[in-house]
């Protein structure tokens, strides 16, 4: 004879054994963001396309190999008597995908390949470098307040105060010449270190800003009192308890300032105080198309429609970005 329990007596089976009500199971941030950027379409294609342009910024001495051509490579012999590229596009031919330099003859896909990679290595390190000194800035402001926040604020004011642009103007020849003499050439990796060196002076402050605005409304949340209480050293509950709490909107904010120097980057040299020749970039290229926008208009469409794509693809990606860190979107 089976006894039947009563209601009271009855003892469910462990949670762990059953499925969660609704399938619906329990996921880490870093799978809720994984998953929110696979539905976004737009994040797949600027991922996509931003991921490509990052490997043929890498692979630019390959691609120099199977191409058959380098950056330095002049092929004037293709030039008429003014200077232009024989045939139609700027002198695109199965051998110069995207044509020849007016008067330099120059190859513009290598070019193009070859200032990717340029401009990719100046923001991603400046992104990087920007981004360090505003984290560190911003937490250390943040959690300790006090005179060390008063400090801050005001070298923060002043840099956010300071034009970016005069200053470069200013600052870029005496920087040459305090290491190099008027008659010398200035190696292209220096102008690459001053230009980074430029961009972590004036870029740190709005990361700084806003990583000080997030410590300041975790510093007296439980977990930092718990560690405060327990006896924990001021470097460990920055960097062991405040700073993993930060790692959504750092990564926002180092996604979107790569374009922003990408841009950046290329205006300087647009305007000759960026990188100089020989080195290839897109600015300088632009700058020098627009002397031949009615003759040759393929040499202003080439590098003005490429760095167009590389700039909307990080724009977009780092967009998509945000949005999937963002528990409040419903993307």
């Amino acid at each position: 004879m089976s006894v039947v329990p009563l209601e009271s007596e009855r003892v469910d089976p462990p949670a762990v054994d059953r499925e969660p009500a609704g399938g619906i199971a329990a996921r880490s941030l870093t799978q809720a963001v994984w998953l929110r950027l696979r539905r976004d379409r737009t994040a797949l294609a600027s991922g996509v396309v931003s991921a490509l342009l990052v490997v043929v910024g890498l692979a630019a001495p390959l691609i120099e190999k199977v191409y058959g051509i380098g950056p330095l490579d002049s092929f004037k012999d293709d030039l008429d008597r003014f200077g232009m590229p024989y045939g139609v596009a700027g002198g695109v031919t199965g051998t110069h995908w995207f044509g020849l330099e007016p008067g330099l003859g120059r190859d513009l896909f290598i070019q193009m390949v070859y200032g990717m990679r340029t401009s990719l290595g100046i923001a991603f390190a400046a992104a990087l470098v920007t981004t360090t000194l505003g984290v560190l800035t911003g937490i250390i402001s943040g959690y300790l307040g006090g005179w060390v926040d008063a400090i801050i604020n005001w070298i923060t004011d002043v840099a956010l105060a300071l034009p970016f642009l005069i200053f470069t103007l200013a600052l870029i020849r005496p920087l040459e010449l305090a290491f190099y003499g008027p008659r010398e050439a200035v190696p292209g990796w220096f102008r690459v270190v001053v230009l980074i060196g430029l961009f972590a002076a004036f870029g740190w402050t709005s990361t700084a800003r806003l990583v000080r605005g997030q410590v300041l409304s975790l510093r007296e949340r439980e977990f930092v009192e718990a560690a405060r209480a327990t006896g924990a050293r001021t470097s460990r509950i920055l960097f062991k308890e405040l700073l993993p709490n930060l790692w959504a909107p750092i990564i926002v904010v180092f996604s979107l300032s790569i374009p922003a120097y990408i841009t950046s980057e290329a205006a300087l040299s647009f305007l000759g105080i960026g990188m100089l020749e020989p080195t290839p970039d897109f600015g300088r290229t632009i700058f020098r198309s627009l002397n031949y926008l009615q003759t040759d208009p393929a040499y202003v469409f080439f590098p003005g429609v490429t760095i167009f794509v590389l700039v909307l693809a990080f724009n977009l990606f780092g967009d998509a970005v945000r949005d999937a860190l963002d528990p409040r979107s419903t993307r």
